[in-house]
């Protein structure tokens, strides 16, 4: 049994069109935990522990790499989130 079909399940007692709204909320919910176990994933593979009074040279290069690719990943999140909103 899959973790959708229980709630697939509960959906039978709505209209089409909600169905369709939750599960597209429920794929948008669960892309943004995905994103958010990642961010949680990369910040503990560049720090390990308590930063010093200063970064080494491959800590600050790791740690200036994650955040473009959080800002990167952001954006492209909320802009598939808004095409998804308009094709409602």
């Amino acid at each position: 049994m899959s973790a959708q079909q229980p709630a697939q399940q509960g959906l039978e007692q709505f209209d089409e069109a909600t169905r369709r709204e939750l599960q597209t909320f429920l794929e948008q919910e669960q892309t943004k935990a995905r994103l958010q176990s990642q961010i949680h994933t990369f910040t503990d593979t560049c720090i390990k522990g308590a930063p010093g009074a200063r970064f080494s040279r491959g800590e600050e290069a790791c740690l200036s790499n994650c955040v473009d690719r959080f800002l990167d990943s952001s954006l492209f999140i909320v802009k598939s989130l808004e095409e998804r909103k308009g094709h409602m």
